[in-house]
């Protein structure tokens, strides 16, 4: 029996937003609003990427810049900036991250479907609005390799929607999408001018216009305390980012387990990763070597699975980093086992420069000890996610940022079930070659604009999210 739990939330949502709706935007003349913070959630073309890891194209698609996964068939782009003007309803927000396509591998073990697409862009003015995106594509035949920075990708249906009296944050759902005559070409010749995307959606941070502050005449130094490399022992912060493995989360939040994973205990999602912070240990630069423990746990749960890791450790020494946790399964009622290495790293370069030792995206793989920790769902030796390290070892050095999914990010990442309708599989049926003359993915579907409690909606109807994966386990690449 399908769950009504939307369109309740949905009715609640809309009767608390009339009364702001009725009233006259008395804010509405304000300067442009910086956009700061959040993320935008599309599939691209959910048919292609069927289509690319297929039995005809024998290809596979991997994520950039720190995009993640979302529900069955979405990538998550993040960190937005931009502006707003709640005044005109003008809105320009550029997105972090991009994913690569590949397929048909020839014998020198190039590609000739090589697809890359990174960085989109939504702007909207006017009552129109387009998707940018920059795009590096080999084109269908000659194989002409072509680069192109911020493509209009994908004209975007507003129909229904009032930008303007918005506050914060501001939220598009399902919005259609369809291939530009210019994103035709960039996107390798694979559809047609018009040929209906995956619909967009996206939620961003705003911030309030600042005032100016007058400057005291006469200026005047600051006091600056003092930098430099500190003694062996000490260090002022340090994170370690990792995603744990990117199957096993959406085997967690996919229509086997139906799950999700809760963060504590200062933990942050970074929506490719999970950083755990407030580092605290010992640090040697000269020898290298590192021994510290870190805040934050995460736990995983869902149809026969509840899985938590905490009291995160990482000891790095000869060039080797092991990444080690605190480990309690509840499904099976053994003792928490405690600082379990799960995962090793090569940590070759750990000198500080700019008073910043680190690891960036180091490759890891699971031990033994980790491999009984999962519940043999992989074996020792597997590829885990990336680990990336930082500690600073001055006062003046600062963390890497952490990708900015937005204030409203929820830990499980799992979106609601979709109000868009008319949804279908998109070109030819299942894994047939990509076309012009494809079906819709998307009809005209239900989207929204929220801002300051205010959602407009046309039409209303519930459609189950898609997954892409149907296997019984989380393995895959």
């Amino acid at each position: 029996m399908p769950s009504f739990r939307p369109l309740r939330a949905f009715a609640v949502a809309l009767l608390l937003a009339l009364p702001v709706a009725l009233l006259p935007a008395a804010g509405a003349q304000a300067a442009d609003r910086t956009v700061q913070g959040g993320r935008l959630d599309w599939g691209i073309k959910s048919s292609f990427q069927s289509y690319v890891t297929g039995p005809i194209a024998h290809g596979s698609w991997s994520l950039v810049g720190g995009a993640a996964t979302v529900g069955g068939s979405q990538f998550r782009f993040h960190s937005a900036t931009g502006t707003y003007d709640p005044g005109s309803g003008a809105f320009r927000a550029g997105f972090a991250g991009g994913v690569r396509f590949l397929g048909h591998r020839k014998a020198d073990g190039t590609y000739e479907l090589d697809l890359t697409i990174s960085r989109p862009t939504v702007r909207i003015s006017g009552g129109g609005g387009t998707l940018y995106a920059d795009m590096t594509s080999k084109a269908k035949g000659s194989g002409r390799v072509t680069t192109a920075s911020q493509v209009p990708l994908a004209a975007l249906d507003l129909a229904g929607i009032d930008m303007t009296g918005g506050g914060s944050p501001v939220a598009l759902a399902n919005v259609p999408a369809r291939l530009t005559p210019t994103g035709a070409t960039a996107f390798a010749g694979y559809y047609t001018a018009g040929t209906p995307l995956d619909p967009v959606s996206l939620s961003v941070d705003v911030a309030a216009a600042k005032k100016p502050v007058d400057k005291p005449a006469g200026g005047g130094a600051t006091k600056k305390g003092k930098t430099g490399p500190r003694a062996a022992g000490t260090f002022q912060d340090a994170a370690v980012d990792w995603g744990v493995r990117r199957t096993y989360r959406e085997y967690v939040t996919g229509s086997i387990a139906q799950g999700r994973w809760t963060l504590s205990g200062g933990a942050r999602d970074g929506g490719a990763l999970f950083r755990f912070p407030r580092g605290t240990g010992s640090y040697d630069p000269g020898k290298r070597t590192l021994d510290a423990a870190f805040a934050g746990s995460v736990r995983f749960t869902g149809t026969g699975l509840d899985l938590t890791l905490s009291r995160i450790t990482v000891r790095v020494s000869d060039g080797r980093g092991t990444l080690s946790a605190d480990v309690t399964d509840a499904t099976t009622g053994r003792t928490p086992a405690r600082a379990v290495p799960l995962v090793t790293f090569a940590a070759k370069d750990f000198t500080p420069r700019r008073g910043l030792a680190s690891v960036n995206e180091a490759p890891a793989t699971l031990t033994s000890a980790g491999a009984r920790a999962f519940g043999s769902l992989y074996s020792a030796g597997t590829a885990m996610d990336p680990v990336s390290l930082a500690v600073a070892v001055d006062r003046a050095a600062r963390l890497p940022a952490l990708p900015d999914l937005g204030s409203d990010a929820t830990p499980s990442a799992r979106p609601e079930p979709s109000a868009a309708t008319g949804r279908t599989a998109g070109p030819a049926t299942g894994n047939a070659a990509p076309s012009g003359s494809s079906a819709p993915s998307a009809g005209a579907g239900t989207y929204a604009a929220i801002g300051a409690g205010l959602l407009v909606a046309a039409g209303l109807g519930v459609l189950a999210v898609r997954r892409r994966r149907a296997a019984a386990g989380p393995g895959g690449h």
